[in-house]
């Protein structure tokens, strides 16, 4: 099945076509920056650490829809980026654990998006939610590690 998807016009072009694979990559690397970012920003407001000065929830309902519309674009890139190899990346064991990684961090910025507006009402921050925030911050800095070492690691990419 994977060998096949690689075997489509389409996908043959963009992994052969130099400039349109760059593009596809450049746009995928910038999206996830963009993603994370925009999540890491919202983490660290929750836990005390950054933008003090700007109400939790009007910051998490700025940034969330950009944020997610960054991973949207990071995940359809990052699909096209697979495409091309899709035999090799996807039997791969460490492969498998970067998309878990990124379905569980994912799973931690829809926690704190939902969660800011109610944190937010409370004279103070939970400790609870800056737990979580935490969590998500270093599930995603765990996911960047994880997803740069892959193509070293498995002789990927």
């Amino acid at each position: 099945m994977w060998e096949a998807l690689e075997q489509t016009a389409w996908v043959k072009t963009l992994g052969s076509t130099g400039w349109m694979y760059s593009t596809v990559a450049v746009t995928h690397y910038l999206t996830m920056f963009w993603f994370i970012g925009s999540i890491a920003v919202v983490d660290l407001r929750v836990m005390g650490v950054a933008a003090r000065r700007r109400g939790l929830a009007e910051l998490a309902e700025q940034l969330f829809p950009w944020a997610w519309i960054g991973f949207a674009l990071a995940v359809l890139s990052g699909f096209l980026m697979f495409a091309t190899d899709a035999g090799d990346w996807a039997p791969d064991k460490v492969f498998h654990f970067k998309l878990a990684m990124i379905v569980v961090s994912a799973i931690f910025a829809f926690i704190v998006q939902r969660g800011a507006r109610r944190w937010a009402q409370n004279p103070e921050i939970p400790q609870a939610a800056k737990i979580i925030a935490l969590i998500s911050l270093l599930l995603w800095i765990a996911t960047i590690l994880s997803a740069s070492e892959i193509p070293a690691l498995e002789g990927l990419g």
